[in-house]
């Protein structure tokens, strides 16, 4: 058995080749980011219908990310699968699918001004 194994790792040419790494695939899901300041930005997300958008929480202070309006978030309810943000998590909408405007606030925080933005569906 081990005659053969050396026998198999023996073939396949004389040259040599250099390890590839392979390359990572580009991502370019859009993101939504709430600062270290806590600020959500950007201020305005275009996307085309079917997208999923990332939150992500660099604040030291947990968000309730909703749809608008406040306090019933219906405009978007694909918004409100983002929920509870922890400091440092990241989550993802669901499939934003009908072309429309979808307002964003925290729920917890509904008039603060630096926690609102929108994805634009078309």
């Amino acid at each position: 058995m081990m005659l053969l194994l050396g026998l198999v790792a023996g073939c396949g040419g004389g040259g040599s080749s250099a390890p590839t790494t392979p390359t990572p695939p580009t991502t370019s899901q859009p993101t939504l980011t709430i600062d270290a300041a806590g600020v959500l930005g950007p201020k305005e997300l275009v996307v085309p219908p079917g997208t999923r958008v990332l939150v992500t929480n660099r604040s030291t202070r947990a968000r309730q990310v909703s749809s608008d309006p406040h306090p019933d978030h219906t405009d978007c309810p694909e918004i409100n699968q983002v929920g509870f943000l922890a400091p440092g998590a990241t989550k993802e909408t669901g499939n934003l699918n009908i072309v429309r405007t979808c307002g964003i606030h925290d729920h917890d925080d509904p008039s603060n001004a630096d926690m609102r933005a929108r994805v634009v569906i078309r």
